[in-house]
């Protein structure tokens, strides 16, 4: 049976946000989900951090040709060698996408969601593209209110429990 796999995106040079994307890597553990990220530092090692401290499954897939730069918290890493085009493969590898600030590697993975039609939660108080991908969509098209403002941590959660139909 499939598990359920939740990406999350955000900066690798993002500091600033290591705890929420460690809260939400931990609570994607404890539901017993999959984490998967870019697989590299900043807010995707928080989340992995917070999801291997807390006995879950972490996937990195990485942008470079070799396994050389994944964070110490990836349990399966897959080295692509396609570089940020790769945010195509972790945005269709989620049943959902949690956004944490970001920069224009997280509004590449944003539109890619936007496009396949994923549902994402996007931390509107973590600034950056999350922020802002609320406010100015991707284009005019309906995608169906697929782009969830989460206001808090406990929002995100909420918001991750009612679309995976699980009672919070």
């Amino acid at each position: 049976m499939k598990k359920t796999q939740i990406v999350v995106i955000g900066s690798a040079d993002d500091t600033q946000h290591y705890s929420v994307a460690y809260q939400i890597g931990s609570f994607i553990a404890k539901n017993g989900w999959v984490l998967i990220t870019g697989g590299r530092t900043g807010v995707m090692e928080a989340a992995s951090k917070g999801a291997h401290e807390h006995g879950g499954i972490v996937v990195g897939i990485l942008p470079f040709d070799s396994f050389n730069g994944a964070n110490e918290y990836c349990h399966i890493i897959i080295p692509t060698g396609i570089g940020f085009a790769r945010n195509s493969m972790n945005v269709l590898s989620a049943d959902v996408v949690i956004s944490i600030g970001g920069k224009a590697g997280t509004l590449t993975e944003l539109a890619y969601a936007w496009h396949y039609g994923k549902p994402i939660i996007s931390c509107v108080f973590t600034g950056g593209w999350s922020t802002r991908i609320v406010d100015q969509p991707i284009d005019d098209r309906d995608n169906g209110g697929r782009i969830y403002p989460a206001h808090s941590v406990e929002e995100v959660f909420c918001i991750l429990l009612k679309l995976l139909h699980k009672s919070a």
